[in-house]
């Protein structure tokens, strides 16, 4: 294997890894259903919003917590939280009808992302928040209003481009919002609607993990919600997006072992840990270390309800240091934030069937190719290494030691890898066994899914437990009452 094994186990919450351990249950399961095949665990994604919950009690902070939709398209998801007092971050036409039929009121719905007019048109319609990115949409918005003669609709000036006073923080670009400096434009042309649209407050969205940037963009929010009241608006809300991260390993430090060895094996002082001497954004010039490591922090202690916590607490720098909480809390503004990687933590896993294990012509790792494509596992796609969870198919069978492997999938392509580093597993996998990927739930599960050569797309279940067993329903036949005793297939096993 070229050394020591370097391992990057998942972290597993009690569902999951309940769920792992059962392959009585995921197996006939696939066999059923075929693979690959999506888990989602609706339980897990209320529990989780209890934990955003106790961040907004312990600031005394009041406002919605929305679920970033696109992070995944499961109906079972969404219905499970609208038994609960979230909200939803609808950015599409069909998002939002989703939203609508799985049971969420309008106040409980904000439109954003880039919008047709169809999509403005039922907003405006059903009375859901939106959040305008410029002074035109907000004009498109207010002349389908008074076309269709509807109520006033309520409005977020989604900004960007935020900076600090002193030392200069500039928060990266972006395509959403409308920058800073020109937010007094937006800020006209919802006086001269003022007919058609009504401010409620004003939101950011920042593509970045960085505490300080986020810290950034809402002491801007608050300094432009000052100007709103200046000229005798009445805003009551700061919608600060989503990216509070997932701490997606067991382990940090198997993450600082592994990126070592990577910046090793790039720079040829280790064997290569990847296929085809990919680098994730390093490489080696004439013995020289070059460009960056594109991936996403997989180990993040800083993760989910605590990055919150801690964004709360940050000091203001151009409010005397005050935390940004205290601030909120003394305007009486309320909080929205719409997580969606975050909310979707330990969710659900992909399940993959083993179809081939092949010795390489010249020894070194083995090439293992599953029922499944790439992009159904779209893991690497946004960044994220993590390893997959061997379930055999006969638990029974003696487990032979550490093995490397490469991971392939069923398109023909070469570029058809579900990893390009090689993945260290604790035993060997034998056809017929799965591979499970933990926690895919958030963008790593279907935002990428395709038909490419025809071959479909993952089937996606929803499970739950229940009398100590575990029972499931295919997706969009769940309900909030699915799991409260309605029928279900038993698939047996304890908790």
């Amino acid at each position: 294997m070229g050394g020591q094994p370097l391992y990057l186990a998942p972290r597993l919450g009690d569902r999951l890894r309940s769920l792992l351990a059962s392959p009585e249950l995921l197996h006939p399961l696939t066999d059923a259903l075929g693979s690959p095949l999506n888990v989602v665990v609706p339980d897990q994604l209320a529990a989780n919003l209890e934990q955003f919950r106790a961040v907004y009690d312990r600031h005394h902070l009041s406002g919605q917590v929305l679920f970033a939709h696109k992070a995944n398209r499961s109906s079972a998801l969404l219905r499970r939280l609208a038994a609960t007092d979230a909200g939803v971050d609808v950015a599409s036409l069909g998002e939002l009808q989703h939203a609508l039929g799985a049971g969420f009121t309008p106040d409980r719905i904000t439109a954003t992302g880039p919008k047709n007019p169809e999509f403005l048109w039922l907003a405006a319609r059903t009375s859901v928040t939106v959040a305008v990115d410029s002074p035109a949409e907000l004009v498109q918005l207010a002349m389908l209003v008074r076309k269709f003669a509807l109520p006033r609709a309520c409005v977020l000036f989604r900004l960007a481009g935020f900076e600090t006073s002193g030392v200069r923080v500039l928060s990266r670009r972006s395509r959403f919002g409308t920058p800073v400096k020109e937010w007094a434009g937006l800020l006209d042309a919802v006086e001269r609607h003022s007919d058609a649209v009504e401010p409620v407050g004003a939101a950011y969205h920042l593509d970045t993990t960085s505490l300080t940037e986020k810290a950034t963009a809402l002491e801007g929010c608050l300094r432009v919600l000052e100007e709103c009241r200046s000229r005798g608006l009445r805003p009551s809300t700061v919608d600060i997006g989503g990216g509070f991260g997932v701490d997606y390993l067991a382990d940090g430090e198997q993450w600082e072992r592994y990126t070592t060895g990577l910046t090793a094996a790039v720079l040829g002082t280790r064997p290569p840990l990847t296929w085809g001497g990919h680098g994730y954004g390093l490489r080696n010039e004439s013995g020289t270390l070059r460009g960056s490591l594109a991936l996403y922090p997989a180990h993040r202690p800083l993760a989910g309800p605590r990055y919150l916590d801690g964004l709360l607490g940050h000091p203001a720098a151009s409010f005397d240091g005050r935390p940004l909480a205290a601030l909120l809390l003394e305007h009486l503004y309320d909080l929205r934030i719409e997580p969606g990687r975050a909310l979707l933590d330990q969710c659900g896993l992909t399940l993959a069937k083993v179809l081939e294990v092949r010795e390489p012509e010249n020894g070194g790792e083995l090439l293992v190719r599953l029922a499944a494509k790439a992009d159904d596992v779209a893991l690497e796609e946004h960044g994220v290494l993590m390893d997959p969870v061997v379930v055999p198919r006969d638990p029974k069978r003696a487990a032979a030691g550490p093995v490397a492997v490469h991971l392939f999938g069923t398109l023909c392509l070469e570029t058809d890898l579900i990893t390009r580093r090689t993945v260290f597993l604790p035993h060997r996998p034998e056809p017929g066994d799965l591979l499970a990927f933990a926690n895919t739930a958030g963008y790593c599960m279907d935002f990428h899914a395709t038909r490419a050569q025809r071959q479909p797309v993952a089937r996606k279940v929803a499970a739950w437990q229940e009398d100590g067993a575990w029972r499931w329903c295919l997706d969009d036949q769940y309900w909030p009452t699915t799991s409260g005793g309605a029928p279900g297939y038993d698939m047996g096993g304890a908790q």
